[in-house]
């Protein structure tokens, strides 16, 4: 499993630069990142290399931080690879609240941060299924 960084931001200009300017002055790497906006705020969400201290200095310049665990699956890079995982999440019974993509630069293939109400399951179920599950040590 992944700890995911949820941050709320305000819906103005210059708050995604304030930031990836706090990560970047703590030596903070971004492995991925998506947004998604309401019409008041947005919520960034990202998987860092140093997530415990990314949330400590995000803190300290007063953003709302959340921590999730997520994982990140290693598709295959084919037609209909996302569509067979997605129906192994579902025919477990399992549900996926969200999703988004990130490459590895030294990797020919996309991963997939899925969050799913059972991480374990979804692991051990896409495990069986031959899906490659990334870890952190990955």
């Amino acid at each position: 499993m992944l700890e995911q960084l949820s941050v709320f931001v305000a819906n103005e200009v210059g708050s995604l630069h304030k930031v990836t300017s706090t990560l970047r002055e703590n030596d903070i790497n971004i492995r991925a990142i998506a947004t998604f906006d309401a019409p008041e705020f947005g919520i960034l969400r990202m998987i860092v290399d140093k997530p415990e201290l990314a949330r400590e200095k995000l803190l300290e310049k007063n953003f709302l931080v959340k921590a999730t665990n997520v994982i990140a699956v290693n598709l295959e890079d084919r037609p209909g690879e996302l569509d067979r995982v997605l129906g192994v999440i579902a025919e477990a019974g399992l549900n996926l609240n969200y999703v988004y993509s990130f490459v590895i630069r030294n990797s020919e293939t996309p991963l997939m941060v899925m969050h799913i109400d059972d991480l374990e399951i979804a692991t051990q179920i896409l495990s069986e299924n031959g899906v490659k599950v990334e870890t952190s040590e990955d």
